[in-house]
């Protein structure tokens, strides 16, 4: 919930951009019962692909760094993108839920590629 806005930033981006990008936003808005895995785990093999955003809040949002386990497990593509393109502000080591995979630049081509790379 710290990072709300960079999420309504991507939600707002495929309004806006240059070429067609379509997708569905799925992240909690609201605490879920003591259920929420199971029903996150549901969306999840539902989906495509997963697209992360990564700040220094990461390391300590359990629910993400949750979401982005299972999305890994469930062998569903996974995008991870810095939420903020400034080096500073980048975080520089991952968790290890995610360590050794690549955080991208937050552009509209990386997301595009990714998106169109799904077929």
């Amino acid at each position: 919930m710290e990072d709300k806005a960079l999420r309504d930033f991507l939600v707002g981006q495929k309004k806006n951009a240059r070429t067609a990008i379509e997708f569905t936003d799925y992240s909690v808005k609201e605490p879920w019962d003591s259920s929420w895995k199971t029903n996150c785990r549901a969306r999840i093999k539902g989906c495509q692909a997963v697209i992360g955003i990564i700040t220094h809040n990461t390391p300590k949002a359990d629910g993400q760094l949750w979401e982005l386990k299972c999305a890994i497990e469930e062998g569903v593509p996974l995008m991870l993108i810095h939420g903020y393109s400034a080096p500073e502000k980048r975080l520089s080591v991952l968790p290890s839920v995610i360590f050794g995979r690549r955080a991208n630049l937050w552009t509209e081509d990386n997301i595009v590629n990714f998106l169109h790379s799904l077929g």
